[in-house]
């Protein structure tokens, strides 16, 4: 994944976290500003495969973000 593709890791702010972003059919993994994710993603995959759903957040990092927000919200007790 590159600029071209719509997905760069390139940061405007250096205090955002950056989340990181797989393609299995690309085979390339990146990190993205969290507040470009979302556009970036669909932009990757809307260029490279047709809109089909297959660049996205880690699977990994996804999970453990979940698990965060729910033990936030008081979820997990």
């Amino acid at each position: 994944m590159n600029a071209a593709d719509g997905i760069d890791g390139m940061t405007a702010d250096d205090d955002e976290p950056e989340i990181p972003i797989v393609c299995s059919d690309c085979g390339t993994r990146t990190k993205i500003p969290f507040s470009e994710v979302e556009d970036a993603v669909a932009r990757h995959n809307e260029q490279l495969h047709g809109g089909d759903a297959v660049a996205e957040v880690d699977p990994d990092v996804f999970d453990q973000l979940a698990d965060y927000v729910a033990d936030d919200l008081g979820l997990l007790e």
